[in-house]
């Protein structure tokens, strides 16, 4: 018998965990490096976590930063800072000392869970900032010694220099403190959950501050509506890959394992051979990827040595997923690539249905806890279903703020029919089925000759040309035309006689007259946000510059 919709909206992630804990206690519940935890064993290391901090002198309401790389002891600060009702500040780990630097002032954050490798960022910034307590750890710290032993002998963990201070502990040290006997007591409503940051393609990154039902809603959503019967509960397999700080990657996690008394095989980095051995091994059903791993996977020179059978639910998100690679798997397993599509900002909003054979342009129906609305951008008047406009999100039962930034908040969140509405930046069309066609984000639509063009569309079609690697298409302003189509592009290195004119003839016969670039440029690289987007916003800033310098000359 399932529970009620109301019942589990109601409930908190850590409490419905603790339920599969109590459910499953013998069940693996996650797999790292070969290491298998049950549900009993991963909920008593939460539960002496959340009893460390308490100790440290961490209560309710205070913000922790987790800024490590995926790995067991990221699942367990989570889990343990839920459970005392403190709020998880999880960033990336690849951020710089100034990047930390700003966030650590921003969340206001006293107490920070770092890997040996970054400690030195860490040690650089806490002089400046309100850090009061560092927790460090290695990503092997908690396999087994003989594993520990191999990786050093082998030179396969990396690692760092820790300077011993009264303000540093080892959180394996932390994990013989006696766990918690009871979770603090939360308002789902009102109180924070976690607070995540932007990947800061617009200045700064922005906190976007997260209470406990915002979470809890779209995973119902999820695993009661969306996966229904096709999700297995204590008994399906999900592999994690995406880094647990993103939003998509961490509410997939919890919505096909941990919630549902699943084990999820947890990567620590997306190495594809790795990634691959690991679907054969435990016999992997659900995957979540980005478009250009399903990209790495598909070009790797080994994947006909696996044996990826077990495979039936492969979910993408982040990006436009280009119809070339959609097909190539399909044509491969036999499967399709399914599609989510969120933000930071409003959780997760659209799932392709399973039922339904997915179309690579859609972008799904929304869930049941978010109302989405298409709009004019300029009045925020409702256009009829089949026109493209601007997507805004609401829900009843999140945040409509960001952190510490009341100018923002105002310029992304707006007031209509009587609710709050997130501006996702995005422009979409309603098609006949009611599910959502992904057209372009805002800033990267092209206006070109009164027309407007896609950068994504051209961008697939350059990236198909098999001389390709990789391209961003962007707008460089002109005063005849509007905007004129610039195409930047890397190239495999061993190509031989295909340059810019044999790239045009390629658009020219795929693309309409006005969408073809009007000039091709190559680069060695393409620069890329934290979690893998291409910001065309960079390169769009390059051209406007460029445009400036020349006009000044000229004068």
């Amino acid at each position: 018998m399932k529970t009620s919709y109301e019942a589990l909206s109601q409930e908190l992630i850590y409490t419905r965990f603790e339920r599969m804990s109590g459910k499953y206690p013998d069940k693996t519940a996650v797999i790292y490096l070969g290491e298998r935890y049950s549900y009993s064993r991963l909920y008593e290391l939460s539960g002496r976590f959340a009893g460390a901090l308490t100790e440290m002198g961490v209560q309710k309401g205070d913000r922790v930063i987790i800024f490590i790389p995926n790995c067991i002891q990221w699942i367990i600060a989570f889990l343990g800072i839920q459970r005392i009702g403190a709020v998880a500040v999880p960033i990336s780990p690849i951020y710089t000392s100034f990047e930390l630097e700003y966030m650590v002032n921003d969340s206001g954050s006293e107490t920070i869970i770092c890997q040996d490798t970054n400690f030195c960022y860490v040690q650089d910034v806490i002089e400046k900032t309100v850090l009061k307590r560092v927790i460090v750890t290695n990503l092997v710290d908690m396999l087994p010694v003989w594993k520990r032993i191999c990786g050093n002998i082998f030179d396969k963990v990396p690692g760092g220099k820790v300077e011993k201070k009264d303000y540093v502990y080892s959180f394996n040290s932390l994990l013989h403190s006696p766990a918690i006997k009871d979770n603090a007591k939360v308002d789902p409503w009102n109180d924070l959950s976690y607070i995540l940051y932007t990947g800061g393609t617009t200045g700064l990154p922005k906190g976007v501050p997260g209470n406990h039902i915002g979470m809890t809603s779209y995973v119902n959503d999820v695993t009661e509506d969306v996966f229904g019967d096709y999700l297995l509960e204590g008994e399906d397999v999900y592999i994690a890959i995406n880094p647990l700080f993103h939003i998509m990657a961490l509410g997939f996690f919890f919505s096909v394992g941990l919630n549902k008394g699943n084990t999820t095989v947890l990567m620590p980095s997306p190495h594809v051979d790795a990634i691959l051995e690991s679907i054969q091994r435990y016999l992997v059903r659900w995957m979540l990827g980005v478009p250009a791993l399903y990209r790495m996977i598909l070009e790797n020179d080994r994947l006909h040595q696996y044996d990826l059978r077990s495979l039936r639910y492969c979910y993408c998100g982040g990006d436009v997923l280009p119809r070339e690679i959609f097909n190539r798997w399909q044509n491969l397993l036999q499967i399709p690539i399914y599609q989510v599509y969120g933000s930071t900002e409003a959780g997760h909003i659209t799932y392709s249905r399973i039922e339904r054979e997915p179309d690579t342009t859609s972008i799904g129906h929304p869930l049941q806890s978010r109302e989405c609305i298409v709009v004019d951008p300029e009045t925020l008047q409702e256009v009829p279903d089949g026109e493209i406009g601007e997507l805004l999100v609401t829900s009843a039962y999140t945040l409509k703020r960001y952190w510490n930034k009341p100018q923002e908040t105002e310029k992304s969140f707006v007031s209509l029919q009587g609710k709050v509405f997130y501006r996702m930046g995005d422009f979409v069309r309603r098609d006949e089925q009611g599910q959502l066609v992904y057209v372009e984000r805002s800033a990267d639509i092209i206006k070109h000759k009164a027309y407007r063009v896609s950068a994504s569309e051209v961008e697939s079609v350059l990236q198909d040309n098999p001389a390709v690697i990789d391209a961003c298409v962007v707008g460089v302003p002109d005063e005849k035309v509007g905007e004129r189509i610039k195409a930047i592009v890397i190239m495999k290195e061993d190509v031989r006689g295909v340059g810019a004119s044999e790239l045009l003839k390629w658009c020219r016969e795929r693309l309409a007259s006005y969408k073809v670039p009007s000039y091709i440029e190559f680069r060695d690289m393409l620069p890329k946000s934290k979690v893998g987007k291409l910001l065309r916003r960079e390169i769009r800033e390059e051209e406007r510059r460029r445009k400036s310098k020349e006009k000044s000359s000229a004068a």
